[in-house]
């Protein structure tokens, strides 16, 4: 009886979609894990890396010198989990649903940005690598301009991202969401301004990595809210990934929804 339950159409679309779900859900890890990876592998070599001063220096420049390699890997690979976990955001929040056509889209952008700058490295300066001439290079050379153009479209997605998700939360009634993803983007708006500015700032600096270090907690969760939202979708609790309801319509004297 329950083998022929389980060929029969229903039982099978049921199976489909918990597989679905689960696929989802495993996109969505990455998105959850892109921001501490690349928060944690860039610490560690900030505190390790000779002549790297924290307050002074721009994480970016640890892709410079015989070990830069690692923070390059560090860039592509966090960008590539948040291109994948995009993915999963569109999947979780819907392609009709309020924010899953731009919020996905804006979140890959934001992967990209990061894979260029990745691939294309900023110039040394400020005296980092050692034996680097103190202060900002002369001459700013052809990667590291593609550098500050990839890492400045992906930064202004991301900004971009948080409001659109903000005002998701906000037409849900998710205050605390829309709150809290509305500061993220005006903080790290805020951060980047500083650091476009060029001004060779301690305060500027730590501004900005306490900016990006913000914006990654933020995605962590974003992406575990929307994975909570699938969870959510059997039984019956609103998340990010609900659509708005609808108002009741009525129809030769009956309620329709």
């Amino acid at each position: 009886m329950s083998a022929t339950a389980e060929t029969t159409p229903g039982a099978r679309t049921r199976q489909d979609c918990s597989a679905a779900r689960n696929v989802t859900r495993s996109l969505l890890g990455y998105l959850a894990l892109a921001g501490p990876f690349y928060v944690v592998v860039s610490l560690a070599q900030a505190l390790t890396r000779h002549g790297f001063d924290l307050a002074r220096d721009e994480w970016s420049l640890l892709a410079l010198g015989r070990l830069g390699w690692i923070q390059q890997a560090n860039l592509i690979a966090t960008g590539v989990m948040i291109i994948v976990g995009a993915v999963g955001a569109r999947r979780a929040i819907g392609r009709f649903a309020d924010a899953g056509t731009w919020a996905p889209r804006l979140l890959a952008g934001y992967g990209l940005g990061l894979i260029g700058a990745g691939i294309f490295r900023a110039d040394a300066a400020d005296g980092f690598p050692p034996g680097t001439p103190g202060g900002r290079a002369a001459h700013v050379s052809g990667h590291a301009m593609l550098h500050l153009l990839f890492g400045s479209l992906g930064f202004a997605c991301l900004i971009t991202a948080c409001l659109v998700i903000a005002r998701s939360y906000h037409r849900r009634a998710g205050r605390g969401g829309a709150v809290a993803s509305g500061v993220v983007g005006v903080v790290f708006a805020a951060g980047f301004a500083g650091i476009a500015t060029g001004a060779a700032s301690e305060a500027i600096n730590l501004g900005f990595t306490a900016a990006v270090m913000v914006s990654s907690a933020w995605l962590t969760a974003v992406a575990v809210d929307l994975y909570r939202g699938t969870r959510a979708a059997d039984g019956g609790r609103r998340a990010l990934a609900r659509p708005v309801p609808q108002p009741a319509i009525e129809m030769k004297g009956r309620r329709q929804r």
